[in-house]
């Protein structure tokens, strides 16, 4: 059978300018071939391999010559991966990505980022400050109510970030999870982090496995008393499979309790709390792998059991059915609790809007959101959506901006009817949104696709425009801000801290690919951005607020040592957030009912819809917007006994 090897040097330069003459939008077919072969001595392919590797639309605009060999590139590549991986396999240098290409692509960014920031006044677009290492990846994420920060993922199985990191088709002992409290009182060194792993679990994968819980990519939100519930995690094998996990992780004995596992496996899955306290758990892959989406909608704790209010008890609870089932198609809903006590379940496909009554337990369709998808497309990417401060009587409305790298329009849902807003600078995908203590937007990381940062799948080299970050002011206007250091997308994630800071961390490939030391067991890194209001004058202080919790429709009283300062008080509930999804950011007005000396007497939220139950950060702002530092305050709508610890 004739063969073909790749085209002479004479024809190289005249193919490649025709490519570029032509703007051949596919990256990985411009990209300089990886294997180790001349273009005259390279690997040879049959005819008919290379007619098959052609592409229609590449003959059509570059003719068939420059499509061969495009053609004969995309084949090349392949076989120089396959190279690549046997060499791996065979303990090759630095297990395929050498450490000298770390150290000069983080210095690369260290060095752009700074020159790209100077233009950036801080008191009006706030500045990125402190980089350091992680022992995690920061995958999953929950600030907790000791203010200590929750990060979670799993133990990788490669550490060249031109390759897949994540165990999701190992089965067994490999196919682990791992779990790290950041303590920011403690600084940023490596004693600041403390090993929190999940509890080892034998799971239905036939190996008798005994491994730390195999929780990376679940589902997660904060319960009353201020625990985490966590719920699936990857089984293993067939594109990631569902394990029907439950956990909660105790933020005040710093551990972790298995609850009976759910009915289905989940992987991928949304969780919610709603105004009962409860919470929904929607979607994610089955136990039968990928492709397999359930439409059971569970419930934690069951129905016929007790809410966990007291901060001293972890619940020991299993999970039930809810009335109505969510057929979504797609996995990571985006899931609102709002101020009407529905629960608002918003899939990445267009048609798949729906509104979940916890009280009847029944499902009703919403509009159609009008997203603006490419041609073929069927929903939207991982992103982010906010609901938006509603003032004194919570949220009502949520407003979806993410997940679509090619439109920059954002999407308000209010009264039930859809809307388009303003539209940020860009598109972009993977993206963290967070509703500020002024009540102001900042968005930070994305990335054009899963693992895809403009440049191809599996390649760490950044459209490095997805570093900038974004603002939205109270009249809805966008404003593109400093640049982060890394490039973040996939797995990426942003709290707001109690002191008013932004920690952002996630995105392994990233952190993999710009780590000087990879084999020192700090293969995260965490940078932390001081927003505009940390720039812009003096703070009003928040001496005291009362630790025990505090009920619905109320008033309470705290002191101020600036309460002339103060104008408005509000309640930020914690971030507990992964792949774009966190369903527990809240912002809420507290009226001030009262002043005398350095006391304000605060107003609680009419109804657990206007905040559900649970642990919140209370900020005093100035008429500028400037926010204190913030003191937790419990909400809870009756006397569970439990003070804060």
């Amino acid at each position: 059978m004739p063969r073909t090897c790749a085209p002479p040097r004479r024809r190289l330069a005249t193919l490649l300018r025709a490519c570029v003459v032509a703007a051949v939008t596919t990256s990985t077919a411009l990209a300089t071939p990886l294997g180790v072969h001349a273009a005259d001595a390279g690997p040879t392919f049959t005819t008919q391999q290379v007619r098959a590797e052609e592409r229609p639309e590449e003959v059509a605009a570059l003719g068939p010559e420059a499509a061969e060999y495009l053609a004969w590139q995309r084949l090349e590549q392949r076989a120089a991966l396959r190279e690549a991986a046997r060499t791996r396999a065979e303990g090759g240098p630095d297990n395929g990505y050498p450490n000298p290409l770390r150290v000069h692509r983080l210095e690369m960014l260290t060095k752009t980022q700074a020159d790209l920031n100077k233009k950036f006044d801080p008191s009006v677009f706030g500045k990125f400050t402190d980089y350091f290492p992680s022992p995690d990846y920061g995958d999953h994420i929950a600030l907790l109510p000791t203010g200590k920060v929750l990060v979670f993922s799993f133990e990788p199985v490669e550490t060249d970030p031109t390759q897949e990191p994540a165990p999701t088709n190992i089965i067994g002992s490999a196919n682990k999870g791992r779990a790290y409290l950041w303590d920011p009182a403690k600084g940023t060194g490596a004693g600041a982090f403390k090993a929190v792993p999940p509890p080892n679990v034998v799971l239905d994968d036939g190996t008798g496995a005994n491994r730390p819980a195999p929780f990376f990519c679940a589902g997660h939100s904060f319960l009353p008393n201020g625990m985490l519930g966590v719920f699936g995690g990857n089984l293993g094998g067939n594109g990631g499979t569902g394990a029907k996990l439950s956990l909660v992780f105790d933020p005040w004995t710093e551990t972790w309790t298995r609850n009976p596992d759910m009915s289905v496996g989940r992987w991928y899955p949304s969780v919610v709390t709603g105004a009962d306290g409860r919470q929904l758990i929607m979607s994610g892959q089955s136990e039968l792998g990928w492709g397999t989406p359930t439409p059971v909608v569970e419930r934690f704790p069951a129905k016929n059991v007790a809410v966990p209010l007291d901060p001293r008890q972890a619940p020991l609870a299993p999970v039930d059915r809810f009335g109505a089932d969510a057929p979504f198609t797609t996995d990571y809903p985006q899931l609102f609790s709002l101020n009407d006590g529905k629960v608002y379940a918003l899939g990445r496909t267009p048609n798949e809007q729906w509104l979940f009554d916890p009280k009847t337990e029944t499902r009703t369709d919403l509009p159609t959101r009008p997203d603006n998808l490419d041609p073929g497309v069927m929903s939207r990417n991982y992103g982010s959506a906010v609901a938006l401060p509603g003032g004194f009587k919570g949220p009502d409305s949520v407003l979806v901006l993410g997940g679509n790298r090619s439109d920059p329009n954002t999407y308000q849902l209010s009264g039930g009817m859809w809307t388009k807003k303003s539209p940020r600078a860009f598109g972009r995908t993977q993206d963290d949104t967070l509703v500020m203590p002024d009540g102001n937007l900042f968005t930070v990381n994305g990335a054009y696709d899963i693992r895809d940062y403009g440049n191809g799948p599996y390649n760490p080299n950044a459209d490095l425009k997805y570093r900038q970050t974004e603002q939205r002011d109270a009249q809805g206007n966008w404003k593109l801000g400093p640049v982060q250091r890394l490039p973040r997308g996939y797995h990426s994630n942003a709290v707001i801290l109690p002191d008013g800071r932004v920690m952002i961390t996630g995105d392994e490939l990233q952190q993999i690919a710009n780590n000087p030391d990879i084999k020192s067991g700090m293969n995260g890194t965490i940078e932390i951005y001081e927003p505009w209001y940390l720039h812009s004058g003096s703070r009003p202080v928040l001496d005291s607020a009362p630790t025990d919790p505090q009920r619905y429709n109320r008033t309470f009283t705290v002191t101020s040592s600036t309460p002339n300062q103060v104008t408005r008080a509000v309640l930020l509930s914690p971030i507990t957030s992964t792949h774009s999804v966190d369903t527990a950011q809240r912002h809420v007005e507290l009226q001030i009912t009262n002043r005398g000396g350095n006391q304000l007497t605060l107003q609680t939220p009419a109804t657990s819809a206007a905040a559900p139950p649970g642990y919140y950060m209370l900020f005093l702002l100035d008429a500028a917007g400037v926010p204190s530092t913030a003191k937790w305050v419990k909400l809870e709508p009756k006397e569970s006994g439990g003070s804060l610890p």
